[in-house]
């Protein structure tokens, strides 16, 4: 039992961070029915420019606390990746809004190889580790153990996705938002302005990258240019599972694809003697993914985007 516990609790925070990025992959395919490959590659940029920072700061106020650093480094992060996002909706997707599809998804493809070589470029191919400025608390629950680190991602996320859910349900952006997901041409026509919507969109979806790297980073120890690529591969699937388009989809595939991974790695992991153990976790997403593509390809909780008019 200590075990299921302490799986669980690990694939709880796996599967916020996993949810956040959903997050962005869901909403820019709701209004555009675009995936948005290059999404994964803002999280890694979110994490570097923040460690980035923190490394600064740390260089000339080595005894600021801990919290403050990386209250400073996620400050610039999230502005940084939000700036990013509304630059490649408008650079490298808008032109190509009415071509045809297969002309975005190579471009998010090329968008996503440049950000990682811009980030090879100038942070290099070395892990960046996360500076031990944390404190470092470790509680018991159920006979399984949980960080003080753990605890605040899993409440961070979910205050994150709560304000994100109240922002498209109760707000005049939301409202905005859900109109241009059933149909761009006649939320145009009531006088939503489409290219702002869907640029807001970018942002706040980059917002959450931005915090979602800043937390990998910290859960895992280390930053690398190539880190968001598997991430964002994770997130996607876990975007399907839960009904691409669907944001309260992403929220629910995301924890699940969390918890199925965890308890994969751990129970899959002792059957097989450990072959199928923590050096082999990426394998369950993706059989997750091709089952939901194989059985329920609309996701556990269908796509709410209407039929386009």
């Amino acid at each position: 039992m200590d075990i299921f516990t302490q799986q669980i609790i690990n694939g709880l925070v796996l599967g916020s961070i996993y949810a956040l990025v959903a997050l962005g992959y869901t909403m820019v395919y709701g209004i555009l029915e675009l995936i948005n490959f290059a999404h994964g590659e803002v999280t890694m940029m979110g994490a570097m420019v923040a460690l980035a920072v923190m490394g600064a700061i740390l260089g000339v106020a080595p005894n600021m606390p801990g919290i403050l650093v990386v209250v400073s480094g996620a400050l610039l992060a999230i502005p940084a990746c939000m700036l990013l996002g509304f630059a490649i909706e408008r650079v490298a997707y808008r032109p190509l809004r009415h071509a045809p599809r297969l002309a975005p998804l190579i471009t998010a493809i090329g968008v996503s190889i440049i950000l990682q070589n811009v980030a090879m470029l100038v942070w290099g191919r070395q892990y960046i580790p996360f500076p031990e400025i944390l404190p470092k608390s470790t509680f018991t629950v159920f006979g399984a153990h949980i960080t003080g680190l753990q605890i605040f991602i899993i409440v961070l996320s979910a205050l994150v996705m709560s304000g994100l859910w109240w922002l498209v349900q109760r707000t005049r952006l939301g409202r905005a938002m859900r109109a241009c997901a059933q149909s761009r041409e006649v939320a145009s026509l009531m006088g939503v302005n489409v290219n702002k919507v869907i640029s807001l969109t970018f942002v706040i979806g980059s917002a959450l990258a931005a915090i979602a790297g800043l937390m990998v980073s910290a859960y895992y120890g280390l930053a690398h240019y190539y880190m968001g690529f598997m991430l964002g591969l994770k997130a996607f699937s876990a975007a399907v599972l839960g009904g691409i388009g669907n944001i309260a989809g992403a929220m629910l595939g995301g924890l699940l694809l969390g918890v199925i991974e965890a308890l994969g790695a751990g129970y899959i992991g002792d059957i097989t003697g450990g072959f199928l153990g923590s050096h082999y976790q990426d394998v369950f997403a993706f059989f997750v993914l091709i089952a939901v593509l194989v059985f329920r390809p609309s996701g556990l909780l269908g796509e709410r985007v209407a039929t386009r008019a």
